[in-house]
């Protein structure tokens, strides 16, 4: 068995890319937005904080990016463990991880490479952002 192996990791031009999209629609919507993407090994790539955006969401948006290394959404995670409230309550001892809609995974090649995570709006936009900054990656 070998003792390194090759991986791609995701780019700066991407993630900037990817947020810079994010905050594009924010502005589209008419809201006030923060946006992250962070890295397979959970390390932050790009970040935008709209001007008049909410504090929370600074670090929302990373928790929401963070919590989409598990290769679903944020929203897709709390559904499918909702009615079973030891893994909601043991999802809370992870300190970096949220159930909060507006996270979504960055996959390539059945390969999880980051995360996106927008916050500040209403649960709505924060996923919509999301949808519009992830529809950035590979363009």
């Amino acid at each position: 068995m070998p003792d390194t192996y090759q991986k791609r990791s995701l780019s700066y031009e991407a993630a900037a890319r990817m947020v810079a999209a994010a905050v594009a629609k924010a502005e589209e919507l008419g809201c006030k937005q923060n946006a992250a993407v962070i890295d397979d090994t959970g390390n932050l790539k790009a970040f935008a904080r709209m001007d008049g955006a909410l504090l929370l969401g600074i670090e929302g948006c990373q928790r929401k990016a963070y919590t989409a290394l598990f290769g679903i959404s944020t929203t897709d995670l709390y559904e499918a463990i909702e009615k079973d409230q030891s893994l909601v309550v043991g999802l809370s001892h992870f300190s970096r991880a949220t159930l909060v809609g507006g996270g979504l995974p960055i996959l390539s090649g059945g390969e999880i490479l980051g995360g996106i995570g927008v916050g500040g709006g209403t649960l709505e936009e924060d996923i919509t952002c999301a949808k519009a900054g992830l529809a950035a990656f590979g363009s």
